[in-house]
Order: structure tokens, then sequence, then C-alpha cells
């Protein structure tokens, strides 16, 4: 008997391996796992999506904002080159600010068009006709309205005085005319940015940022966190869409354009005041026996124009500078406007370009050896066709 132990041990240990081994009994997990654990080493997601806090408020805004940002085509007739008149469409995209129906947009979008057309964003996706209620070319800002059966969403107005570069910013617009309601993130690249339009025309004080715009987004607003607009998506780097360089116009450039309509009913930019100048600084204005820090030399000044009004003095005479360079000289030295120091030759037409006609520059001139205060009254500028 004692000959067949071994035989019998032996086929104890290879029934047992063969049963371990089996593919119904085989859990390689078991060999690692304590044995007061139970469960998987793993656990399946959330049918729930967990959103980060920046996902999901790019989500709330993004469900506030559609609703009130809009698809607008416009028709135009232009002749092809066989002199035929054909109609010709554009698409750009606006947003809602009054529940009457009043939408801001670009003046690019509607320019020059016989038809306008507003399809609501969200899922009303309903086409209004629209007319015209103002335009200021300067600016690039038009206002159109529609007439709807019902009260509609909105979008509250920021203040773009107070961006910082690098705060994150949302833009929703229509790209290429057929991605209505498209959003797109990004942040403040640059404050106070000055670009040549095609037509070439200079935009000044533009806000950019890297957020996807693309033809199609003019005219859309460009959020903040908060779901206020604090620009209009207007222009973008290159004829070939997005690359991350986008601009948008400040919304406080708007604001002013509303408040006007609100009080009269009509929108008229402020005409230029009527001089012509040479910013002058440092050793020249030393020279000149004026102050160092320098400012706007006054070199003319039309007659009957809104600073002729106002009593500024041209020059009276020339000299050259070290005998090659002329200088016309005798006139006021506009040394600040509204308070703040003269330092390109563009400050004061930037001012005026931030008012309405009607409203004043207070210009601080420098005049026979000491500083006075001189109030511009702006004028209307001629309607814009």
């Amino acid at each position: 008997m004692k000959a067949f132990r071994p035989f019998l041990w032996a086929a104890v240990l290879v029934a047992g391996f063969i049963y371990l081994t089996s593919g119904s009994h085989w859990n390689a997990g078991s060999l690692f796992r304590s044995s007061g654990s139970a469960g998987p080493l793993w656990t399946e997601a959330s049918a729930a999506a967990n959103f980060t806090p920046d996902e999901q408020n790019n989500i709330e805004i993004y469900k506030t904002a559609r609703d009130a940002t809009v698809n607008i085509t416009s028709k135009a007739y232009q002749q092809d080159w066989f002199w035929r008149i054909v109609p010709v469409e554009g698409a750009g995209s606006g947003f809602i600010i009054r529940q009457s129906g009043e939408i801001l947009t670009n003046y690019h979008v509607v320019r020059g068009a016989t038809e306008l057309s507003v399809t609501l964003g969200g899922a009303d996706k309903k086409t209004y006709k629209a007319r015209l209620l103002g335009t200021e070319a300067r600016s690039d800002l038009a206002l159109i309205k529609i007439e709807a059966d019902r009260k509609l969403p909105t979008l509250p107005l920021g203040n773009s005085d107070a961006l910082s570069v690098g705060q994150k910013v949302l833009a929703i617009g229509n790209p290429f005319g057929q991605f209505g309601g498209t959003l797109t993130t990004g942040v403040v690249s640059s404050l106070d940015r000055h670009i040549q339009t095609e037509e070439g025309s200079r935009m000044e004080g533009m806000i950019q940022t890297d957020a996807a715009i693309n033809p199609g987004n003019s005219g859309g607003p460009l959020l903040d966190s908060h779901g206020s607009v604090i620009g209009i998506n207007t222009a973008i780097y290159g004829p070939q869409g997005n690359i991350g360089i986008g601009f948008a116009l400040p919304i406080n450039r708007a604001k002013a354009m509303l408040d006007q309509f609100d009080q009269s009913g009509t929108v008229t930019r402020a005409a230029p005041i009527g001089i012509s100048g040479r910013l002058i600084d440092g050793d020249l204005a030393e020279a000149l026996h004026l102050p160092r820090a320098g400012g706007l030399l006054v070199e003319s000044v039309e007659s009957g124009s809104a600073a002729d009004e106002a009593g500024l003095h041209g020059a009276n005479r020339e000299i050259y500078v070290n005998g090659v360079f002329p200088v016309a000289i005798g006139g006021d030295l506009i040394v600040a406007v509204d308070g703040q120091p003269v330092e390109t030759s563009d400050a004061l037409r930037r001012a005026a370009s931030r008012k309405r006609a009607g409203a004043a520059l207070a210009l601080t001139i420098f005049r026979d050896g000491r500083n006075q205060t001189v109030q511009v009254k702006l004028r209307a500028a001629p309607k814009e066709l």
C-alpha cells in the first residue's frame, strides 16, 4: 500500500491544478485581492456627466444667450460683369437688446441692403423681415428692428471699459452663414487695438480675442463669464477665417449710439471740429517756447467750424527750425482733451468719435504762457447713405 501512496498524492495534485486553472474557476484578481475586500477594482463612468465649474459656466451662458442671438440675411443688387443687375445675398449675426425686437449688429452686415431678414436662435428659428433704424458707419454699428408677436429674449450689455487681458470671453454667431448658434470660447488677448478694414477705414480701440471668429460671425455678441455683452464681433485678421486673432467693437461704443437713439429717435455722429495740427514735444516744444510735454499744435482752423466758433487760434506765421524744418507757429497748443493728455496725433479725433453730436469736448490749451479750457460743441456730420 505504501508503494501506491506517491502515485495517489500525485493524482490529487494534478487534479487540483486542473481544477484551479480551468476557465470557469480562474480569477487572477483573487490572487491579489485582500480577503476583506469586496466588489470590482474599478467603477463604471456615471451616466450623468460631471462638468467642471468652467464647463458649467459655458453651458449656462450658452443656454441663455443662444435664444437672443440671431442670424441676419441681407439682399442687395449689384451689377455683374455683363452690366446686369443681380441680387447678392450676405449673412451675419446680431443680438436682441430689447424685448420689442431691437437688434444690434455691424454696419457692414446691413450695408447697401434692400431687404433684411432675421432668423431667431435657439429652438424658435422663426424668420422675420427687419427694418433699419440707424447706422454709424465710422464705428461699424447698426440698429435694426423686427416686429414679433411676443416679447423676445434679450442680452444684457456689460462694461467694456472694465476689461482685462486674460479674462474669459465667449462668442456666439452664425459662421459662414450656415452654422447658426455656434459657440466658441477664448480670452481677451489685447485691448485698444487699431485695425484697417477692407474698405480702408481705420477702427480704433478694438478688443482682440482668440475666441474663434469667422465670416458670418460679424455682428454677434462677445460675452463675459457673467453672460453680459462686452463687445460686438467685427473682424478677423486675414481673409481665410479664424487663425486665433479676431477683433470686437467695445460695447460701450454702441451704448452712446443707443442713448442718442432713445433721446431723439435718430442716430447722428459728430463731425470733425475743423482743425489741422502737428504733434510736438520735447526739444522742439521747448525751442518754440512751449511746455516740454507738448501736445497738438494747431496750424489752421476751418472758418465757420466748431473749433472756429469756440475761438481756437491757428498759426500766424511760419519759421524754419535749424534752417530747414518749417513749422507753423502762433496757434494754440492743445495739451489735453477731456482731462486726458494729448500724446498721439489722432487723440482729438478719437475723443470726438466717442461722443454724439451736441456733446462738447473740453480742450485744455496753452495760450499766452498759461493753460485755459475751451469747450467745443460737436456738430452733426452729414447723413450717411
